[in-house]
């Protein structure tokens, strides 16, 4: 089983000038699976995640051998 890590929020996402988020690698989270070049507005839930309030905040990851990012969770504060 591969094993949980802590990712920084900007080493997985970016972060495009209209303030909205892309992902850098594929990630998955609740089941769905995003690839880059994927836009994440603000206000709007992606599997059923509004990234845009976790912004900044570590993720809990398991980089999994497919190579997808499972995200299973954010860290309050950094």
């Amino acid at each position: 089983m591969d094993e949980q890590k802590r990712d920084k929020f900007l080493d997985i996402f970016q972060e495009l000038p209209d303030g909205s988020l892309s992902p850098k690698v594929q990630v998955e989270i609740n089941g769905v699976t995003f690839s880059p070049g994927i836009v994440f507005q603000k206000g709007v839930a992606f599997g059923g995640v509004d990234f845009s309030l976790y912004k900044y905040f570590d993720i809990a990851t398991i980089h999994q051998q497919n190579g997808v990012l499972k995200i299973v969770g954010f860290y309050k504060g950094t």
